[in-house]
């Protein structure tokens, strides 16, 4: 399995509404990417610990059979969709890949 987790801090004033549809996006428009298994995406938990970032404004996590459906779903015209309807809101993305062996 290929891990992808995308970390994305919105601008400062960002409306809620932009959040919100960031998060509807992650779940609507990239779980209809044919390689894709399951996707996730939400706010931070805000989980108080000395080792947790909450800073970030949404998470997404989306699992594949491999790197090669990774590299589909990166070119699939949905997620460049999803790009170009909410990168407007982005101040910083941070990707974590890794592999479930």
């Amino acid at each position: 399995m290929f891990v992808h987790t995308v970390f994305f801090w919105l601008r400062e004033g960002t409306p809620e509404e932009a959040r919100a549809q960031l998060i509807q996006d992650c779940r609507t428009l990239l779980s209809r990417v044919p390689t894709a298994r399951h996707v996730w995406a939400g706010p931070p938990a805000n989980t108080p610990r000395d080792v947790v970032d909450n800073s970030y404004g949404c998470g997404l996590t989306v699992l594949f059979d491999d790197a090669e459906g990774h590299d589909v779903y990166q070119d699939h015209p949905l997620h460049q969709e999803f790009i170009d309807r909410n990168r407007a809101h982005w101040e910083r993305v941070q990707v974590y890949d890794f592999v479930q062996e």
